[in-house]
């Protein structure tokens, strides 16, 4: 299996720490946050990794190389100057993914889940991991009704609960057979190449009862400002170990 890393955005909430350095490579625990993850995929037996990049691109291969010191192999993918967002990015480095099933993981996040714990293939065109919802997104983003079935938004109707998406899934490439159909006539579907994101095809594909998910009890951090990357790093010094407090999320 194969695994797809977003790391190609500009990072605008973080700045200004992202006007001189891509957000996945800031430092957090002594090591770039994108490295966390190429440790755990590749202790998951993940080793084969495509990382699409644009804001600050040349600093990607200057950090990390081709992977072999954290024991993967790594491809980029090239997007230009204009990141092409989850979409578009995924459609741009299918040919570097191939056609079986792979894992997809946002670079800004950090997290212990394991990624073993994915299946190599998922009954659907994506299986999602999902945690509680944390405080900068107490909506969530996904409805769950009381038969545990994923629904498309988090106010969808029959939704018991709702719950947050933490960037992580399995993907089929056929979740982008549709794309423009479920993304619809907006600037982005008339770029070269396309500029989209995701959510609207998953929310498409969840409607019609093709993604399953599962629940991660773990921790997860959304590092999406300078404050949350600053209290991330001292719960990491506090504990000298990538694990956290299992009760707390974001």
């Amino acid at each position: 299996m194969k695994a797809l890393i977003f790391a190609a955005g500009r990072g605008e909430r973080m700045r200004p720490l992202t006007d001189t350095t891509p957000k996945p490579l800031l430092r957090v625990g002594g090591k770039p946050l994108i490295a966390w993850h190429l440790e755990r995929l590749a202790a998951a037996g993940i080793h084969d990794i495509v990382i699409n990049i644009a804001h600050l691109a040349e600093q990607f291969p200057a950090t990390l190389s081709d992977g072999s010191r954290y024991g993967v192999h790594i491809e980029y993918s090239h997007e230009g100057t204009v990141p092409l967002e989850t979409g578009g990015g995924m459609l741009n480095a299918l040919h570097l993914l191939g056609e079986a099933p792979f894992v997809a993981v946002n670079a800004d996040t950090f997290t212990d889940f394991n990624f073993a714990d994915l299946p190599p293939a998922p009954r659907g065109v994506a299986e999602l991991v999902l945690v509680d919802n944390p405080a900068q997104n107490l909506q969530g983003d996904f409805g769950v009704d009381a038969r545990g079935v994923l629904l498309p938004l988090a106010d969808s109707a029959g939704c018991d609960f709702a719950l947050t998406f933490t960037g992580i899934g399995v993907y089929r490439p056929e979740i982008l057979a549709d794309w423009q159909a479920a993304i619809g006539d907006t600037p982005g579907a008339h770029a070269k190449p396309p500029r989209f994101s995701l959510t609207p095809l998953l929310r498409s594909a969840i409607a019609r009862g093709d993604v399953t998910w599962q629940h991660h009890r773990g921790c997860w951090s959304d590092a999406g400002t300078p404050e949350r990357l600053a209290a991330l790093e001292q719960r990491l010094d506090a504990r000298h170990s990538p694990r956290i407090d299992t009760d707390s999320h974001g």
